[in-house]
């Protein structure tokens, strides 16, 4: 019985670092208070509200924005503004937090952890990419977002011309950014 808990747990968890929701748990049928045991005994932990991990997945580099993204319960966080281009490794920004984009209806009710910085937005499903199965808002979305937080416009020519250089911006649309973005 444990082993088949475990098992299904484990289905859950794999594409997603090793993390996953009590409420994706309780959807495969698995109680919370099967949780809370089970982290009890050490097989999982609990790493905040609702969030568990696996101990048997080693730590990913990416885990904590996965962690990030999985947090809101009830909808999923889309990593976002600088945390987004971090992930990207595009520019030097080296956020202390990690920023996530809710739905512009939803609201937490309660308190948010310190890592985090929730932003609302309704964001087009053309507005989403994923890294490593990370949720993460595309690379022109988050250079404009950091471009309305007033990141500097150092480090937003940076994103762009580095995510001109990998790949991840045509010309055409890092030229129409600089335009847009840098041109005072």
């Amino acid at each position: 019985m444990a082993g088949a808990v475990y098992a299904r747990l484990f289905g859950l968890a794999v594409d997603q670092h090793g993390y996953l929701t009590a409420a994706q748990a309780r959807a495969e049928g698995i109680r919370v208070g099967t949780l809370a045991m089970m982290a009890n005994r050490g097989t999982i932990e609990r790493v905040s509200h609702g969030v568990y991990r696996l101990v048997q997945f080693p730590f990913a580099e990416r885990g904590a924005y996965m962690e990030a993204s999985l947090w809101p319960a009830g909808t999923r966080g889309i990593i976002s503004h600088e945390s987004a281009l971090a992930l990207y490794e595009i520019s030097d920004v080296n956020p202390p937090v990690i920023h996530i984009t809710l739905p512009g209806v939803f609201r937490v009710r309660r308190s948010v952890p310190d890592h985090l910085v929730v932003h609302h937005a309704d964001l087009k499903d053309e507005e989403i990419d994923r890294v490593d199965a990370v949720p993460v808002t595309t690379v022109e979305r988050a250079i404009r977002d950091c471009s309305a937080a007033h990141l500097g416009p150092e480090l937003i020519r940076q994103a762009i011309d580095d995510a001109q250089r990998n790949g991840l911006l045509t010309t055409r649309a890092a030229e129409a950014l600089r335009i847009q973005l840098l041109s005072f």
